[in-house]
Parts: C-alpha cells; structure tokens; sequence
C-alpha cells in the first residue's frame, strides 16, 4: 500500500502544480481573483496561480474597433440625415475595464451611439459634411472622458458616411450651381474690364502713331490668310475708298459741273370747290 500510495500523492501534486500553470500570449492579459478579491493582473507569458482558490478573466489588450450603424438625426437647422461611424479603442487598465463596468465593450458602443447623434444635432448641415474633423474630435474627447474610468481610451473616431435626402440633394446641387455662376460672371466681368483697360490704352498708342493701325492690319490679314478661308473681308482706311471712289467714276468733257435740265417745279394751290349742300344758291 506504500507504493501505491506515495504514486497516488505524487500523481495529485503534479496534476495540483500543473493546473495552476497558465500562459498567455503577448496581446492577452490576465485579471486574477482569489477568493473573489482582486490579486492582481498577469500576463503575458507563462505564470502560476492557486488552484481551486484564483480565478482569471482574460481580457485581449489590443485596439479593438466599433462600427456605428447609420442612425437618423436631425441637425441644427432642422435637416434630417442618416450618420456612420467607427470608433478605436484599447483597454490601459484590465483590472478597471473587469470591475467598474459589466460589459464594456457594449458599453463604449452605447456611449459611442448617443453622443455621434448629440453632437451631429449640435451642428448645422453645412458644418457635417465640410467639418467632419472637428465633430470626430469633439466626439472622441466625450466618449473619452467616459470611458476613462473603465481603465479605456478612445484612439479615434471617424465618420463613415452622411446620408442626406434626396430633396436636399437637388437644394444644394442648385445651390452650388448658383454660385458657379456667379464666380463665372463675375470672372467675366473682370475681363471685359480689364480688356477694356488695355483697348483704351492701345487706342492711345494708335492715335500718336497712325502706322501702327496699317500694321495691325497687316497682321490681321496674315492670320486670316493663315486659316485657308475662302473669302477675305478686306478693311481700308476712308482715303482708300475716296480715291477708289474717285477713280471709278467716268471721265467727263469738262470739269463744270452739270446744270439741271429744267428749273425745280414750284408748287401751285389749286381751289378745291365746297359740296352742293353746302353752295350758296345763285
């Protein structure tokens, strides 16, 4: 029975050491509780606890990522939306994350939900869609103050994607088409005037020296020639077409000029007789 015995108690204590051995990899750590009251964490590698008396909670340290599903809200200036997020975030402390929250991963999605819908509402249309940035941030530091005492930290949060409705869509499509338009017209403004500016001056330029029309339109005549057109509009100054004028006319016997063959016809009032009814009888 001594054998036997001695076998049996050593099987036991191997089997009792063993047990306690426990081993946890780089990302993993390990919140042990003996007797129900915190010892302490553990982890990562390979390390020893009681049997029967320590209890681990495996808590995983890396950042772990929360998708926000599309949730309607409505903005400062009455406009409702659909808004998705995703929210970063690590566990600093799993001793924290254990015992003040029960499940802290529900948790940080519920507080993530509430306030992506309390701070988009906080905002104008216009600011959701051009100032994501600041709304990410202002969400972040929230959520972060939150969970702070959970032993977690909020890394990031980002905005997916904004849903606008389909009327809204047309409204600011016109919108923005109104006002490229206007910078279009406005542009065109600015260089009729300026055009004007550097005509004005080029006309100066001409009037002091007049040869420097006759150039301009040589010039010209050379880029329509340049172009292969069949038909050249050809301007000449007025003493061109004086002269032109001039001699095209046929000669004549004298230089005098002609007479009118019969003097102008003067005009003669001619008495129109009154009606019968209106006679004086004779």
């Amino acid at each position: 029975m001594g054998p036997i015995l001695g076998w049996t108690v050593a099987t036991l204590i191997t089997w009792f050491a063993l047990s306690g051995v426990k081993i946890d990899r780089e990302y993993q750590r390990g919140v042990i509780f003996r007797l129900g009251r915190v010892k302490g964490v553990m982890g990562p590698g390979l390390y020893w606890i009681v049997p029967f008396m320590d209890q681990k909670a495996l808590i995983d340290v890396r950042t772990k990522t929360v998708s926000i599903e599309p949730q309607e809200t409505v903005t400062a200036d009455s406009v409702t939306i659909k808004v998705s997020a995703v929210l970063y975030y690590r566990i600093l402390e799993p001793s924290r994350a254990v015992n003040k929250v029960e499940n802290y991963q529900m948790a940080v999605y519920q507080i993530a939900l509430t306030t992506l819908r309390n701070v988009v509402g906080q905002n104008i249309l216009d600011d959701v869609l051009q100032n994501r940035d600041k709304i990410n941030i202002k969400v972040q530091e929230i959520v972060d103050e939150i969970t702070e005492p959970w032993g977690i930290v909020i890394e990031r949060v980002e905005m997916k994607d904004v849903e606008i409705p389909t009327a809204m869509q047309r409204a600011m499509a016109k919108e923005a088409e109104a006002i490229r338009e206007k910078r279009a017209r406005i542009i065109k403004a600015a260089a009729e005037q300026e055009s004007s500016l550097k005509l004005a001056e080029a006309s100066k330029s001409i009037m002091q020296n007049p040869a420097a029309l006759e150039l301009r339109r040589l010039q010209m005549l050379t880029e329509i020639g340049a172009e292969n057109n069949t038909t050249t509009i050809l301007m000449m100054p007025s003493e061109f077409m004086d002269l032109a004028r001039r001699f095209s006319q046929p000669p004549t016997a004298s230089a005098v000029p002609l007479q009118p063959l019969a003097p102008p016809l003067t005009p003669i009032e001619i008495p129109i007789a009154p009606p019968l009814d209106q006679q004086e009888p004779v």
